[in-house]
């Protein structure tokens, strides 16, 4: 959503020249109330948001729509950087936006469903990710993610400083498709914990195995079918 018609131009050419498949274009609106009709219309899960539309800022737009849109702002300044990540927006682009970087934008608002089948990129260890935890967009660090267990088929996040297991649509089997399998480790069919996190490792009963994670109170168990190869990279 812009108020300058040129600069609406070249982000709808950049996006359908280079990106049809993943965003399809349901509309422009240069005022924060045509943005939020247009939004309610369409039901639009994406706004492109440029921070200053005429007298109104686009922060105004972000009470008006759902948790669940992403949000991209556009803008020609970056002083407004730190506040956009503060409302959770999913990036912050600068004018003119450079394609290259538009498309690092892009690749990150792919399914998680498409994980399965290759199309995403792993992860890294540093990797920050934007993530719908518990109905709330959060960024996280792929570091700071102690340990994922299965939830059905979604999964639960255990975060480094967080006291709870927080409730994430991706299934455990996305997670360790992406997750760089240097660092973490599926110690049972229904839990993948972080290397890093580990503080010791117990025996239990019949060839299974109690981890102990720093930062969670409870050990997580690990059954015998996992535990050959858990023992290789533990030591």
């Amino acid at each position: 959503m812009d108020d300058e018609r040129l600069a609406r131009r070249e982000l709808r050419t950049l996006l359908t020249e280079a990106h049809a498949q993943e965003v399809h274009i349901v509309g422009e609106a240069a005022t924060i109330e045509e943005a939020a009709r247009l939004i309610a219309a369409t039901d639009a899960d994406l706004i492109f948001l440029d921070i200053t539309l005429g007298r109104e800022s686009g922060f105004e737009l972000i009470p008006l729509i759902g948790a669940d849109v992403d949000i991209v702002f556009v803008t020609a300044h970056d002083v407004h950087a730190l506040r956009a990540f503060e409302v959770n927006a999913l990036d912050y682009l600068l004018k003119p936006v450079d394609p290259e970087r538009l498309a690092r934008t892009v690749g990150r608002l792919i399914p998680a469903e498409r994980a399965e089948t290759g199309d995403l990129r792993p992860l890294d260890h540093g990797d920050r990710l934007f993530l719908r935890l518990d109905g709330t967009r959060i960024f996280v660090r792929v570091s700071d993610i102690l340990a994922i267990g299965a939830d059905g088929d979604s999964s639960l996040l255990y975060l480094a400083g967080r006291p709870k297991a927080a409730g994430n649509a991706r299934s455990l089997k996305e997670w360790e498709v992406r997750l760089p399998d240097r660092f973490f480790l599926r110690i049972h069919r229904s839990t993948i914990i972080n290397l890093d996190h580990v503080e010791r490792v117990e025996e239990w009963s019949h060839g299974s195995y109690l981890v102990y994670m720093r930062g969670l109170p409870e050990p997580l168990p690990m059954s015998r079918r996992y535990a050959a190869r858990a023992r290789s990279l533990l030591g």
